[in-house]
């Protein structure tokens, strides 16, 4: 089981806070992962459609390849801004 956390507008696109989403065989990837969450609805497709989102996994920063395993945190979130 990956529990997915969502932050800020993210949070408030798909109207939820967490998830525990059970990993596919196939998929062993950020990109994978964020494909089957984007299957859960309209809502996920659009808020993880951002190019400019910012994933983490087990609070390091991460791309699109990066490996994912059972237990896992994923983390997204929009890019920060600041002045």
């Amino acid at each position: 089981m990956i529990k997915v956390l969502f932050f800020a507008r993210i949070r408030d696109q798909v109207g939820c806070a967490e998830l525990d989403v059970e990993l596919p065989d196939m998929v062993d990837n950020i990109d994978g992962l964020t494909g089957v969450i984007k299957a859960q609805g309209a809502a996920f497709e659009e808020a993880l459609s951002d190019p400019n989102l910012l994933i983490a996994v087990n609070q390091e920063m991460a791309g699109g390849q990066t490996t994912v395993e059972d237990g896992d945190e994923i983390a997204y979130f929009p890019p920060v801004t600041g002045g």
